[in-house]
């Protein structure tokens, strides 16, 4: 039997993570070749279109880019067998995405950066596995998978009472809400002592299944030495400088109690900071991407992969099924798998569990979602229309939970397959 009664924690981390930086240098890459696409036209051609897997490394004023890809000139070129890269426009993306976090720091600076551009071509072997071929019937072109692997997606109502729509578990959201308050204060000068790096971490009380309060609150940010009277900063003063726009972020009473259950800079000083301080790298923290721990992930990260990569756009195709489950009423909770091989266009399997919560036959409703949102690669790429630039936006802050904008981004956030599912069960 479920527990009722129970706390759980999740983290989440700023923009100015290592980690992050990392994640969104390679999203800001794919980002470019992608609008490339769409300029030239070939934002929808499967034989033409960006391919990439993008890996990032960060350390003290050294970026290390590597990976795989297929972009359009001016990214890269084909001679022959041979595909140069552009290693100057690269590195200028990497740049300007330090730039724009706010690193102009000794150890980590967008003006002294070393950058080193190690990506080369895709393999032939995972593009023709991947680029569309002709099927029998009327569903014509069908892409491959990229790669083979499960995804999750997961929906639940722990945060609807205050954030409408957004479907997530509480800790996660509440974790992703305090760092981005700080972040904005930060970056409009009322903050002006933050520093980009930064991590949250929020423990929520449940009481018979229902979130109810943040029994702890944790949060550690970078800061500068000294203020501008020029005294040094310690961990009280820190924690008296956020203490309101943590409380804020929050829903109301949600503050902890006691003064001891609000933890800020617990080691007493966070001046080094950013990969300076720590090397980050791309795709480490995926559970920060997602549901926080509250819901499995199946292990793929998201940054620096296109459309084609399922690992991305199957889970965010599963997160998109699972929500509109959940915004019908069908259910209160509902975890999807979804499972591909390489090359294959068809899921290997489906599987839907409303967890206890379910109001109509867990077995017709994958049958259901196969039929209202079909699980190929083809069909997720247009039907989520992801083959837009948008990606580095979901680089910090959580891959879901997220506004749909008009754009295409976050498109996997809208509910617009409500009616047709109620329909299908009868429901009003």
């Amino acid at each position: 039997m479920a527990l009722k009664d129970y706390l759980f924690t999740s983290e989440s981390v700023s923009e100015g993570h290592p980690d992050k930086v990392c994640d969104q240098i390679s999203d800001a890459i794919l980002d470019a070749f992608i609008a490339n696409d769409v300029k030239l036209g070939i934002a929808d051609d499967s034989h033409a279109n960006t391919r990439l897997g993008c890996e990032t490394l960060a350390t003290t004023n050294k970026i290390v880019i590597a990976g795989e890809g297929r972009a359009s000139d001016p990214y890269m070129r084909k001679y022959g067998e041979r595909t140069i890269v552009n290693r100057e426009e690269l590195s200028k993306i990497a740049r300007d995405v330090v730039r724009d976090i706010g690193y102009d720091q000794d150890g980590f600076s967008f003006h002294g950066l070393d950058i080193d551009v190690l990506l080369h071509g895709q393999s032939p072997d995972i593009a023709m596995g991947v680029d569309a071929k002709k099927k029998s019937g009327n569903l014509g072109e069908q892409e491959g998978a990229g790669d083979q692997g499960l995804m999750f997606g997961f929906a639940c109502r722990d945060s609807e009472a205050y954030e409408k729509n957004s479907f997530m578990p509480a800790p996660i959201f509440f974790s992703h809400r305090i760092l981005e308050a700080l972040s904005k204060a930060r970056r409009s000068g009322e903050l002006p002592d933050l520093q980009p790096d930064a991590k949250s971490q929020v423990t929520v009380r449940y009481v018979d299944g229902q979130a109810v309060g943040a029994a702890k609150v944790v949060v550690s940010t970078q800061h500068r030495e000294f203020n501008a009277k020029g005294k040094k900063y310690n961990s009280g003063m820190i924690k008296e400088m956020i203490r309101g726009h943590v409380a804020k972020s929050l829903p109301k009473g949600w503050m902890p109690k006691k003064d001891a259950d609000f933890f800020v800079n617990p080691t007493g000083n966070f001046v080094v900071g950013g990969p300076d301080g720590d090397c980050g790298l791309t795709g480490r923290k995926i559970i920060v991407d997602t549901y926080g721990g509250y819901a499995p992930h199946g292990g793929g990260a998201f940054s620096g992969k296109d459309p084609t990569k399922v690992d991305r756009s199957a889970a965010y195709a599963a997160r998109y099924l699972a929500k509109n489950v959940v915004a019908a009423g069908l259910a209160d909770r509902c975890l999807i798998q979804v499972a591909y091989a390489i090359g294959v266009a068809e899921p290997m399997s489906l599987y839907v569990d409303t967890q206890g919560t379910g109001k109509v036959d867990e077995r017709k409703l994958e049958k259901v979602l196969a039929e209202v949102f079909p699980l190929r690669p083809t069909n997720i790429r247009r039907g989520l229309q992801l083959n837009k630039p948008i990606y580095q936006r979901t680089a910090s802050y959580g891959h879901f939970g997220r506004k749909p904008e008009k754009d295409g981004g976050f498109s996997w956030e809208r509910t617009d397959l409500t009616k047709e599912l109620k329909a299908a069960f009868g429901a009003k």
